[in-house]
Formats: C-alpha cells, sequence, structure tokens
C-alpha cells in the first residue's frame, strides 16, 4: 500500500477543493461560481448571519470578492442549482438531482406524520395542490399556524406538510433574496434531462455519490468520505472496496490516520497551496472536526450554544487558513448599521508565528471587510494575536 505523508494529503485535499485554483484577476462572474461549485459539489446552508451567512463564504474563499447578489442570482434563478437534504440543507448542482430520488422515494415520518394526518387528512395533497396552482410559495403563503398539536419544532401543520413534500421530493426548493426557502414543483426548477428517466437504485446512487465525495475530498478516510453526503459508513466501505477493485479509487496510507484511508488516483498534488483566507466553519475541508483535525491538527467546536461566560475563542469563530495550514481563528460580527467590521476576538494556532499570523490576518479582515461593503474595522481585545494584530493594521 503507498504511503502519503500528511503535508502532500493536506495539499491534496486543499487542491481537490479548488484552493490551488488562481482567483479571477477582474470581475467574478457565473463561470467562476460555476467552477467553485463544481469543484465542491455540494454548498451547506445555515441560518447565522451573525457577520455573513454560511453559504457565502466557501465562493468567496476559493474567488476572493465578489457580488453575492449574482451569486444569489445563479444559485436560485439560473436553473442551474437546487436545495436538498445532502449535507444537511445544502444547495447542489442539478445536474446531480437523480443521485438523491432513492432518499426521496424512502422518506419516512412514522407517528409524526400520522399524528397531523389524523387531524388533517388531506393536508399533503392541499398543499401540494398550493404549490402547483401558486408557486413558487413560501412559509408564509400556506397557512403555518401552530395549535399546539404539531409533533415537529411548534411547526404548524402546513409547514410540516411542505417539509414533507420536500424531503420526498414532490416539491423542492430554492431561497429568496432574504433566506426564505421557496418552494416549487421540481419541474419548474430542475431541468427535464436531470428530472426524468428511471431512478437510480440506492446501490447505484451511493457508487456515484461516493466516488463523487471521494473526487471532492482528494484524499480521506472512509467517514470523511460517508460524511460528505451524509451516509452510511458501512455502505460507503463497500462501496469503495468496489471502486478500488475498478481502479477507480486508491486504499492509501496516511501517517496517524487510524482508519482505511482513500485517495483519487487523478487528483492533482500540488506543491504549495498560497493565499490566505477566512474560512466558515461550515466549508467542507473543516465542517467534518475529526478531517481538520487530521488534515491540520485543528481542534473547532461551534460555541454558538454555549453560555458567553464559558466560550473559549467566540460565538462564531472563523477558522484563518494561510497556504496549507490553518494557522488561527477569529469572532467576526458585522455591524451593519455603524458600516464595521467588529473583531471580537483574534487567536492564534499553537506552533504558529504571532507576527505571521497578525500581518496576514490584517491584510485579510480589511479584504473581507471591503467585500462585506463596511467601512471601518473594530477590534476589541480577547485573543492570543490581537495584541500583535493592532500593532499590524
Amino acid at each position: 500500500m503507498r504511503k502519503i505523508s500528511r503535508e502532500t494529503a493536506r495539499r491534496i485535499a486543499l487542491g481537490a477543493q479548488g484552493f490551488n485554483d488562481a482567483k479571477p484577476a477582474g470581475r467574478v462572474d457565473v463561470r467562476h461560481f460555476r467552477r467553485a461549485m463544481g469543484r465542491m459539489r455540494v454548498v451547506q446552508l445555515d441560518s447565522v448571519n451573525v457577520c455573513v451567512r454560511s453559504h457565502y463564504m466557501p465562493f468567496y474563499s476559493r474567488l476572493g470578492g465578489y457580488d453575492r447578489d449574482a451569486l444569489d442570482r445563479w444559485l436560485n434563478d439560473s436553473g442551474e442549482n437546487y436545495e436538498y437534504w445532502a449535507h444537511v440543507a445544502s444547495v447542489l448542482p442539478t445536474t446531480s438531482y437523480p443521485l438523491w430520488r432513492w432518499k426521496m422515494d424512502a422518506a419516512e415520518f412514522g407517528r409524526r406524520l400520522d399524528s397531523i394526518l389524523d387531524t388533517h387528512p388531506n393536508i399533503l395533497e392541499d398543499v401540494y395542490r398550493q404549490v402547483v396552482e401558486e408557486g413558487p410559495v413560501t412559509i408564509s403563503d400556506v397557512d403555518t399556524s401552530t395549535d399546539g398539536s404539531s409533533p415537529w419544532w411548534g411547526w404548524g401543520p402546513y409547514k410540516y406538510a411542505l417539509e414533507v413534500l420536500f424531503h420526498r421530493g414532490r416539491i423542492t426548493a430554492t431561497r429568496t433574496g432574504n433566506f426564505l426557502r421557496r418552494y416549487d414543483l421540481p419541474e419548474r426548477v430542475v431541468p427535464p434531462e436531470f428530472l426524468k428517466g428511471p431512478t437510480m437504485s440506492k446501490e447505484e446512487a451511493y457508487r456515484h455519490l461516493v466516488l463523487e465525495a471521494v473526487r471532492a475530498h482528494g484524499i480521506g478516510t472512509v467517514h470523511d468520505i460517508a460524511d460528505y453526503f451524509r451516509l452510511h459508513v458501512r455502505p460507503t466501505q463497500q462501496t469503495l472496496d468496489a471502486l478500488e477493485a475498478s481502479g477507480l479509487v486508491e486504499q492509501v496510507d496516511v501517517p496517524g490516520w487510524d482508519a482505511p484511508t482513500y485517495l483519487d488516483p487523478e487528483a492533482a498534488r500540488p506543491r504549495n497551496i498560497d493565499g490566505a483566507t477566512l474560512l466558515t466553519p461550515f466549508d467542507p475541508v473543516v465542517w467534518f472536526r475529526g478531517r481538520g483535525e487530521r488534515l491540520f491538527d485543528f481542534h473547532y467546536r461551534i460555541e454558538i450554544y454555549t453560555p458567553e461566560p464559558d466560550r473559549v475563542f467566540g460565538y462564531y469563530s472563523l477558522p484563518f487558513l494561510v497556504g496549507d495550514q490553518v494557522v488561527g481563528r477569529t469572532d467576526l460580527k458585522a455591524d451593519r448599521k455603524g458600516s464595521a467590521l467588529l473583531v471580537r476576538s483574534a487567536w492564534r494556532e499553537e506552533g504558529t508565528s504571532e507576527a505571521m499570523v497578525a500581518a496576514e490576518l490584517a491584510t485579510e479582515l480589511e479584504r473581507f471587510a471591503t467585500w462585506l461593503g463596511l467601512s471601518d474595522i473594530v477590534l476589541e481585545d480577547k485573543g492570543n494575536v490581537m495584541r500583535s494584530l493592532k500593532a499590524a493594521m
């Protein structure tokens, strides 16, 4: 079995995700969005907006500053993307739609749905008919009142019905400009060449999805690969065995990685990764926390739900990538009314150069604030690199 060093594995992983691609020299347009999505294959959505919504960040990290309205138009109105539960709530290219029909067909809700249907026996068809006749619709376009009997997060029965139809693939979704889910018929969102045709078996879909995950990661353990599209580990391992036998993946050994590890034989092997950028905690290179530790020795836990006195790094700290290393993290907040980027804390990782991290982060914060349209940067006091950061800025 071939041995791959951890340093090489790290650069392969970043190269597969597009961090070795040259950033556009001029205006970022649809071609660049399409290229970045092609590298990632899926973009996780998240509702937190303390700084900027998470799905904007992977495109920024790979492309630099761009027009977020232009990305919204491409993601939601071009017919090239749709939303589904792939890696949690995610945006995917419509070319992937056939790969998820098996999951749509297998969606089960059990007693939760039964309790709704007991009191609203026609609700699924009533809501579906409303989408047919009035779509696209948002939550506010249907009766979302909560009657106290809803079994799922306090949702009213009509909201629950929308979600059941969405999970089953009878309706699909994109997003509005203010991030509301916009439900519509698949045939009005997904091009017919991807919507029509026979449904793949679960085994066939797994083969495609696992191979997509290997290519998106470049290199990864079976757990990394399964997590990419939230697949089960055992069938993922069985699929990897079959892909290895056919020569489409190669099992390799990375020192310190204690699970079966697989390489995309066609993955680039960059000699170095240039540049520096902030990442969302939900970027594919760090969203699986175990992978972040294997690749970067970077231990990350989101602290949104941690009481403020117990937080170590901050409410929503963003990892900071320089070259092929995550060298720090910073807790940011966009004060839109005051047109300021508030730097609540700034930290460097153990073993990194304080002067280097401060200098690189100072430059990146200027770029980031400019992209967000904020005219000022306000540095607070918390963090082991904040003093040097203040000096650098």
